[in-house]
């Protein structure tokens, strides 16, 4: 089958699963949506958020892009557009969400990407003109760093995970500078959370502050079964 075609195939069993079966659901957003989560997810195509949670239309407002990342709070007047600032400020004013989620996974190719760059890229000289992925994934240089300083000696795939959950960190740091988020948080109507999916394992972790580290939230089907 053509890749469109099946594409049109994929449509219609929505179509009927939604407007025919259970038009209900629809029914109820013809007029506008309420999500209570907000997902900042990868665009990875073995991690789309709502099919991992189980969501149907309408549960979860989605931001998606190379590594989940969330870039710092800077002027709308700086620099190039923000589309990522911009879904979120909507998220929390228009749709007022009461939680946000960044859930990033394992064998991350944005995180890879910031691992392979040199140490100091991005420091002292301007970026090429054609180049978009190199200073988007420079956003969890902080995240690079920590990696570099605590876990040189390790192998590539430690280093890749650690950064990857450290990269998570960074940018529920950055969602923290936005005032529009800190205020709803410190009001106690907007919650943080860091999730990681460790698509080899097939398990679910989040970080705990507590702990100040990621723990399983749901195991894996091994672990399960164990």
């Amino acid at each position: 089958m053509h890749e469109v075609e099946r594409l049109l195939k994929g449509f219609e069993r929505f179509q009927q699963h939604y407007f025919e079966d259970e038009p209900e659901l629809f029914d109820t957003l013809r007029d506008g949506q309420r999500p209570p989560t907000l997902v900042i997810g990868c665009s990875d195509s073995r991690v789309d958020p709502a099919l991992l949670l189980g969501c149907d239309p309408g549960e979860l407002f989605t931001v998606r892009n190379i590594g989940n990342l969330v870039p710092p709070c800077t002027g709308s007047h700086e620099g190039s557009l923000h589309g990522v600032s911009a879904a979120i400020q909507f998220a929390v004013e228009q749709l007022q969400v009461a939680r946000i989620i960044v859930m990033g996974h394992a064998g991350c190719g944005g995180i890879r990407a910031l691992l392979a760059q040199p140490a100091d890229a991005g420091r002292d000289e301007a970026p090429a003109g054609d180049d978009f992925i190199g200073p988007w994934v420079r956003i969890a240089s902080p995240a690079r760093r920590h990696v570099d300083e605590t876990l040189a000696g390790a192998t590539s795939a430690q280093r890749q995970r650690a950064c990857e959950q450290a990269a998570i960190l960074v940018s529920l740091r950055n969602l923290e500078t936005f005032p529009f988020v800190r205020r709803q948080v410190e009001r106690g109507r907007l919650t943080l959370h860091g999730w990681y999916f460790d698509l080899q394992a097939g398990a679910l972790l989040a970080y705990s502050q507590r702990a100040d580290c990621f723990l399983q939230v749901v195991c894996s089907v091994e672990g399960k079964g164990g």
